[in-house]
């Protein structure tokens, strides 16, 4: 991993094991991002209108966190593995499920993909946490607060 120098007062060790947590993040996210979109592009069935628009949203959300993680990465002194070669080689998130088209089968897929997505991010504010890189864990909590919501308006289509 390369890092360049920077005036960021955290130690080289910090940082450098705060830019693999985020670019190990940066990879779930952007495999979040085109799964979701993936979902947008081919959701059929009933509630077609409402999932594409829904899942839209959710993809834009997410492809905001993507840059954050990223440029938090390079802010440390570190590179961004933002590729899409780099992101499917080092993703954790399970494959979006090839015949999940039907609206509640795109709804399952995306619950457990977000809600995966959100584990490891609840795992990074802790982890980065005790590195005493706070600014990345609070970056973390940002992320983990809005993927929880994200995860909500995505169950609250399987309850009820």
């Amino acid at each position: 991993m390369a890092t360049f120098a920077t005036r960021n007062n955290l130690s080289d060790d910090v940082r450098r094991d705060a830019i693999a947590l985020l670019n190990a993040r940066l990879a779930d996210c952007l495999d979040l991002y085109t799964q979701t979109k993936h979902a947008h592009w081919n959701v059929k069935g009933p509630g077609f209108i409402s999932l594409h628009e829904l899942y839209d949203d959710l993809a834009t959300g997410v492809l905001g966190f993507v840059d954050l993680i990223a440029e938090r990465a390079t802010a440390l002194g570190g590179v961004a593995d933002g590729t899409l070669r780099q992101a499917a080689a080092t993703t954790q998130l399970a494959e979006y499920p090839a015949e999940a088209f039907i609206g509640t089968a795109s709804l399952e897929a995306l619950a457990d993909r977000y809600a995966a997505f959100g584990s490891s991010v609840r795992a990074g504010i802790d982890v980065t946490a005790d590195l005493g890189d706070i600014d990345t864990s609070d970056l973390f909590t940002e992320v983990s607060r809005e993927i929880d919501k994200n995860l909500w308006f995505i169950e609250a289509h399987l309850q009820g």
